[in-house]
């Protein structure tokens, strides 16, 4: 087969042949419901090269016929059941269509995809098939999938046949060969470099095994190792998804979400020596973001804070030491991005590792803070103390250039990005008019991060008997909120513009970035109510979730990526931002078409969906290029629940306090199972008695203290 040609166009990750993934450390597999791969988006990865770009599997000469497609509920494995379609005669008689079920179960592990291949035959009579598949390897970079050109390439070989193997060779420009071998557990009657066929006979209710497996040598694939390599696929996710507390409710459904929530985080984690790091979304973000892991971290920090160590482990490690305008590094910068792909090796792109946030410093601070907070756990903060204070001094050298004292950017070097909060499209900031803003901006909800992460470095530095710089970072602290409320707060607008540009022009626009503000506390009470009741109205609340920026806005468009659209992660923050205010109902109502919104994705939340109106009787529109699975999508429930219990764990403390519980919609009854408080466990109840949610101790040790609030 042919390299596939590229366009400028982002190719789509879901087709109407369905969008099915895996994933086991840097290995990724993308197909459709089939269990093909057929180019486009699809293919087999490892680094951010694609390894597989061609695994088609036909039957007699045709496409199978789909009965169903599934991954499994730990997400290691993904079967496709499928049929015949009518078989050509052997000799005077046509097998019927229907007779012999296939299926294809697959997975990953240890860099190598596995899968077997099952036929059984239901006909009366012996059938006689030829199954064929046909395979390439074009050795893409992640980018050049996306659509990013190429002046150049490495070396494609031609593919080398020996005996039941085919060996597709890449040598690439970064002096590095890539290998991918297709092997058989028997040998195809017909083996080329790009189509194995094999004629099997079935008896009837027969069951012929084939099993394949494609990685970077050459093995003999068998049963055995198979069954072998599956049990370990799947010890590893149970080990995953065992860490944390589980919540699990007197709710059928909620329970599938939430357990379905709780797979797609344990698949997407990485194992680094730094501890547990969930890699943003397939297929595009396959890889350590530092937004998204450090979000994800904090939707999960009181279930689980052994992954916010991790996030806050590795950022540390990859924190940068120097100034670089092409990977818009500065000394103590935390970084945006990693890969480990030839484009990124050869400086083609700046992503090998790159550090275009402006908010993923800020960020960082707030989950070291958030962290001390939960666990108590001093001495690992204290570890991270030259981290933290080498961010607060980039933080606090880039406000001081700015005349308000707001932490700004700018786009480093062409190629880089040229917004850098986490609405990073390039249109995704503007003016009333629709005018995109001169550089540098400095976006509302990042000041709300810098307040929140000044005043996280003030509690963890009086604690570590340094007074005098808590003064001072509970001081700037106060300073930054005053200038946000009197330099972002538009009376007429009734809300906080989303921007003030390099001209020191606010962007007078309604967006969902205010709900982040929300969320650090920063906004006035009277205010913070203001822009609540805006978020309840028909312009931003799509029936579906907060749409990221409200209606009749100019460059609204509900198909956009960031002007329209719904992300669940945003409606999570802008939902916990107005459980702080007190509007725990809506929070309870956000989480109601948050859980609405998953039914209908098969309970497992897109890294965003289309913002139209909810419509009777009609789903959500998916947005075609959406990640699926997607870290921070999958821990957005979490925060809501978080949000609507009202739950807060003190680990310094040994405490939980909990303020006017409110259960969702359809739930009575939920319990948190072995939630650590300080390194105690207990089990955490909650029931709804007539219109009240009463909180209570379920279970484990006494010596954790409940302050419920009513």
């Amino acid at each position: 087969m042919s390299e596939a040609t590229q366009d400028d166009e982002t190719p789509s990750a879901g087709t109407a042949r369905g969008q099915y993934s895996l994933k086991s450390g840097d290995t990724f597999v993308v197909c459709d419901a089939y269990g093909d791969v057929r180019g486009d988006a699809d293919g087999l990865f490892h680094n951010d090269t694609r390894m597989l770009s061609a695994f088609v599997l036909d039957l007699g000469g045709k496409p199978p016929s789909l009965l169903s497609a599934a991954i499994s509920h730990d997400n290691v494995l993904f079967t496709a059941n499928l049929s015949n379609k009518p078989l050509p005669p052997m000799g005077e008689r046509v097998t019927p269509q229907g007779v012999i079920h296939l299926e294809r179960v697959r997975f990953l592990w240890e860099a190598r995809m596995y899968e077997r291949i099952s036929c059984v035959n239901y006909d009366d009579s012996e059938v006689r098939v030829t199954l064929t598949l046909r395979f390439d390897a074009d050795f893409r970079d992640i980018f050049e999938v996306r659509g990013t050109p190429r002046a150049r390439r490495g070396e494609r070989h031609p593919p080398q046949v020996d005996g039941g193997a085919v060996t597709l060779r890449y040598d690439g420009l970064d002096g590095v060969t890539r290998r991918s071998v297709i092997c058989f557990s028997v040998a195809p009657g017909r083996l080329d470099g790009h189509t194995a066929e094999l004629e099997l006979t079935l008896p009837r209710l027969s069951t012929t095994e084939l099993y394949v497996e494609v990685g970077p040598e050459a093995v003999q694939p068998s049963c055995e190792r198979y069954r072998a390599a599956a049990a370990k696929a799947r010890r590893a996710m149970r080990k995953r998804r065992s860490h944390g507390a589980r919540p699990r409710s007197n709710a059928r459904l909620f329970n599938n979400w939430l357990e379905r929530s709780r797979a797609d985080i344990a698949l997407l984690v990485s194992e680094f020596p730094t501890g547990p790091y969930p890699c943003a979304g397939i297929p595009w973000f396959a890889t350590p973001f530092g937004r998204d892991g450090i979000i994800t971290a904090l939707q999960l920090l009181w279930l689980d804070a052994g992954l916010a160590r991790g996030v806050l482990g590795y950022l540390a490690e990859h924190q940068a030491r120097e100034t670089s305008a092409f990977r818009d590094s500065a000394p103590g910068k935390i970084m945006h991005e990693t890969r480990k792909s030839e484009m990124a090796e050869l400086g083609e792109v700046p992503f090998g590792r790159y550090y275009g946030g402006v908010d993923t410093t800020p960020l960082y601070v707030m989950l070291a803070g958030a962290y001390a907070e939960r666990t108590g756990d001093e001495v690992f903060v204290d570890k991270l103390w030259p981290t933290l204070t080498a961010a607060m001094g980039w933080i606090e050298r880039t406000c001081d250039l700015d005349p308000h004292g707001f932490l700004t950017y700018a786009q480093g070097e062409r190629g880089g990005l040229l917004n850098q909060g986490w609405k990073d499209s390039e249109d995704s900031v503007f003016h009333a008019d629709g005018r995109i803003p001169p550089a540098p901006i400095a976006l509302v909800e990042v000041q709300g991060y810098v307040y929140a992460a000044l005043r996280a470095m003030a509690r963890v530095a009086e604690r570590r008997g340094e007074e005098e710089a808590a003064d001072r970072w509970r001081h700037r602290a106060l300073v930054m909120r005053k200038a946000v409320e009197d330099l972002f707060w538009d009376e007429e607008l009734g809300t906080y513009g989303i921007a003030r540009d390099g001209d020191d022009t606010l962007c007078r626009v309604r967006a969902s970035n205010v709900g982040h503000l929300l969320y650090v506390g920063l906004p006035k009470l009277w205010r913070a109510k203001k822009a609540i009741r805006q978020f309840r109205t028909a312009a931003f609340d799509s029936g579906w979730g907060v749409r990221t920026l409200a209606m009749q806005q100019a460059r609204f468009n509900p198909m956009s990526y960031h002007d329209g659209s719904v992300w669940p992660h945003d409606v999570a923050l802008c939902a916990a931002g107005m459980a702080h205010y007190g509007e725990r109902d809506d929070a309870v109502r956000l989480l109601g078409e948050t859980f609405e919104a998953a039914v209908h994705f098969g309970m497992r939340l897109p890294e965003l969906f289309c913002g139209f109106p909810r419509a009777t009787g009609e789903p959500p529109i998916a947005y075609p290029v959406a990640c699926l699975p997607q870290a921070w999508a999958a821990g957005s429930m979490f925060m809501m629940l978080q949000a609507c219990l009202g739950v807060e764990v003190d680990g310094r403390r040994g405490e939980v306090r909990i303020d006017r519980p409110s259960l969702p919609d359809g739930v009575d009854r939920l319990t948190l199972h072995r939630l650590d408080v300080g390194g105690d466990c207990i089990d955490l109840g909650f029931e709804r008695i007539g219109a009240r949610t009463v909180a209570f101790r379920a279970g484990g040790s006494m010596d954790v203290r409940i302050l419920a609030k009513v």
